[in-house]
């Protein structure tokens, strides 16, 4: 009997479709793509699984229309893992696959493996005695560097030389001096590697412990103070793994640290490396997917999604500041790709290094509990120590723009000895909003009822939630009066008044507004690592994992932002946000301190942090959380609903929880429906519902029965909402 195809389809419907084979072909396999008629649609399907029938019958079922793939693009463990996420996080399968993928992929085209052009000698190259290009100096230079290193591509020849090297290679050619070659293979890196660097005890302990057992599962959490040398760690354990012939996954949480990573693991690994992040084209995408799914990638760095690239010989798992945020996804498919990490290592048998100097809290209680080794670095590598921390009390304080006269003398003498400052202050912009100094008339964004930020570069009043923007007021449109003014700081006004306190000397502001453009970053970053005294101005971008030696002075500007939070995780986020931004000092030769500027000094979790460390702060939050049955204690989901209309999601939302009550037993508990934190966004009014339980079983269950009653009431057609798991 002709078997059946299931196929997922990229729809919101949390199922799988049955289709029939083409017949007389052969039967394509699981992780093959095929093409397939959806209701009015012709869409690109995955086959996920083979069966022998059907509960629908065969002559309703549709043929696939082609198959695109002669062996499958996704292998089983991948399958599974797909099928594992589209489980845990309650989002449909085929729209799982259809976010991960590449958008190529995703569309159905042929799968092209990328040609790379090397250059090489000629035989003529490398025997002559270089005299005929005397007069030729950058033509010689090339072919002396083709003679040293024998095959490089045309970026590692320009690079080395400084500028576009086409013009110089098609010279050579010509002359029969060089010669190019096309390779299924990327170009190695080219030039000698770096030695690695020394271990302390500390350090070689933990490497011990990773590479002693690669061929089983373990999880480790790398829990090391700022500056403790876990980067060498990992590239030493890569360095066993590569030469094992496997291949390795290292998860970055920002884009900003993409590049770095891969310069620096350039400069000391012999392997191919391939990268993936948000920045990268669509072609650019493909061909990284490709290599990796090829074997012809040795090691993948990427951000989130990265946790989802095809590897058939992975060895070692790394996720980089495993704490941090942007490890979840915010919207769509809402996974988190540490967790996600955690699972793969598990099916494939590997081992997992979760590195950090601030621990989640849930990967702490892990650890704690001996789930997971717990490996600690606490000492500073080399001769670097760790910074001195000062409070500064800001209510006797003399202030100008934020920043009192301690913090303004300390950056001058910073400055003036040669060394770098960098100056922290989370929120982009001239001022958080805009006020009529007479009526008081606050500038507000009209779709998600919160206030504007002023920017003055270019001067506009932007919406930081819908991204709206409109041009500034010159008059307050309820008195008319003259009188409008920023209220608060932001990274723009900070810079301006640096550049006017301490106008003989660079100020490198490094925010999402000053790196938009392409390479722009990269710029900055250039300035910061040159050493020359400068201040560095920045958001959390500046935070993550940053090497800055010179930098021997950190300013907190408001630490008070992070003190208040209605978020259950806000004093979790403030204590690594604030330990990862003092990390920043004292990297180098010269010791480093850190000005933490607060109104509210005594407030315990400041004063904790200050005084004990993070390791007592967070498990301070531990018993705090166990007695609230809080996460990692307990487990949530959250449910959300939007509409244009203030009461439907409240009304869909009540609905759920009447439900829930009557059929999720006692196990289960509901808080709300409440609007969300964020109420309006981008003309829709939002409200939430949360589903907390002490055991995951339980209330996935119930979240489950609930998802059918919702997509099968009439009430969810009236809004928008999403379900989120582990919020």
């Amino acid at each position: 009997m002709t078997p059946i195809l299931r196929i997922a389809v990229p729809s919101p419907l949390r199922k799988l479709f049955d289709y029939l084979p083409l017949p007389d072909q052969t039967l394509p396999e699981p992780g093959c793509r095929v093409r397939i008629s959806f209701g009015r649609q012709e869409l690109t399907g995955i086959v996920m699984g083979i069966a022998a029938d059907s509960t629908i019958e065969r002559s309703r079922l549709k043929p696939v229309n082609a198959v695109l793939d002669t062996r499958p693009l996704l292998d089983p463990v991948l399958l599974q893992l797909y099928q594992w996420a589209s489980d845990y996080y309650l989002y449909p399968l085929g729209m799982v696959l259809q976010t991960s993928l590449p958008a190529a992929i995703r569309a159905g085209k042929p799968l092209e493996e990328k040609r790379f052009v090397l250059w090489r000698p000629s035989t003529t190259g490398l025997s002559s005695d270089l005299q005929g290009l005397k007069r030729a100096p950058l033509q010689l230079k090339a072919l002396e560097l083709l003679r040293s290193y024998r095959y490089m591509s045309l970026q590692e020849l320009s690079a080395a030389l400084g500028k576009p090297a086409g013009s110089l290679l098609r010279a050579l050619a010509d002359k029969g001096l060089a010669e190019a070659e096309a390779s299924p293979l990327p170009p190695l890196p080219s030039g000698p590697r770096e030695a690695p660097h020394a271990l302390n005890s500390e350090q070689a302990v933990a490497l011990q412990a990773i590479t002693s057992k690669l061929d089983s599962f373990h999880c480790h959490l790398l829990e090391g103070i700022t500056g403790s040398g876990k980067t060498e760690i990992y590239l030493q354990a890569i360095d066993k793994v590569l030469a094992a012939g496997k291949q390795v996954l290292v998860l970055v949480p920002e884009i900003s640290l993409t590049p770095q990573t891969v310069e620096r693991f350039t400069r000391r690994l012999q392997g191919r490396i391939v990268s993936f992040h948000s920045g990268l084209t669509d072609r650019q995408r493909l061909d990284g997917w490709v290599q990796a799914w090829g074997g012809k990638a040795d090691i993948v760095i990427g951000t989130r999604s990265a946790v989802f690239t095809p590897l058939a010989r992975l060895g070692l798992i790394i996720v980089d500041e495993e704490h941090d945020d942007s490890y979840k996804q915010q919207e769509g498919f809402r996974y988190c790709a540490r967790d996600l990490a955690v699972y793969r290592a598990n099916q494939c048998a590997i081992p997992v290094v979760l590195g950090t100097a601030t621990p989640s809290l849930e990967s702490l209680r892990n650890a704690l509990s001996g789930r997971y080794h717990h490996l600690q670095l606490g000492i500073r590598a080399g001769s670097a120590a760790i910074p001195r921390m000062q409070v500064v009390d800001m209510r006797i304080q003399e202030v100008r723009e934020g920043f009192s006269l301690s913090l303004q003398q300390h950056i001058r003498r910073c400055l003036e000895a040669n060394q770098q400052a960098l100056v922290f202050l989370n929120r982009r912009g001239f001022a958080p909003l805009l006020q009529c100094q007479d009526c008081g008339w606050i500038a507000e964004c009209p779709r998600c009822e919160r206030s504007y930020t002023l920017h003055q570069f270019p001067a506009a009043l932007r919406c930081h939630h819908c991204e709206a923007s409109k041009t500034l007021p010159r008059h307050c449109p309820d008195c008319k009066g003259g009188q409008l003014g920023g209220i608060g700081m932001g990274t723009e006004r900070s810079e301006a008044f640096l550049r006017e306190t301490f106008e003989d000397f660079p100020i490198v502001r490094i925010d999402r507004d000053t790196t938009r453009a392409a390479g722009s970053l990269q710029e900055l970053m250039d300035v910061a690592h040159s050493g020359i005294p400068c201040v560095l101005l920045g958001t959390q971008m500046l935070a993550k994992g940053h090497h800055f030696p010179k930098v021997t002075l950190v300013a907190i500007l408001d630490a008070d932002s992070g003190l208040f939070s209605a978020d259950f995780r806000g004093q979790e986020n403030f204590g690594q946000l604030l330990t990862q931004v003092a990390g920043r000092a004292g990297r180098g030769e010269q010791p480093g301190l850190v000005m933490i500027q607060s109104y509210h000094v005594q407030h315990p979790a400041l004063q904790r942090l200050v005084s004990e460390g993070y390791a007592a702060y967070a498990r301070f939050l531990l018993v705090e959380r166990q007695q609230g049955g809080l996460p990692p204690f307990g487990h949530l989901i959250l449910l959300r609903a939007e509409a244009s209309d203030r009461q439907l999601p409240l009304e869909f939302l009540q609905q759920a929880r009447e439900w829930l009550s009557q059929n999720a037993g006692q196990q289960i508990e509901c808080f709300g429906p409440l609007p969300s934190p964020l109420g309006k966004k981008a003309g829709l009014f939002r409200a939430q519902l949360i589903l907390q339980g002490r055991q995951r079983a339980p209330l996935h269950r119930a979240a489950r029965a609930l998802l059918a009653r919702l997509e099968a009431s009439k009430a969810a057609r009236r809004v928008r909402w999403q379900i989120d798991v582990d919020p």
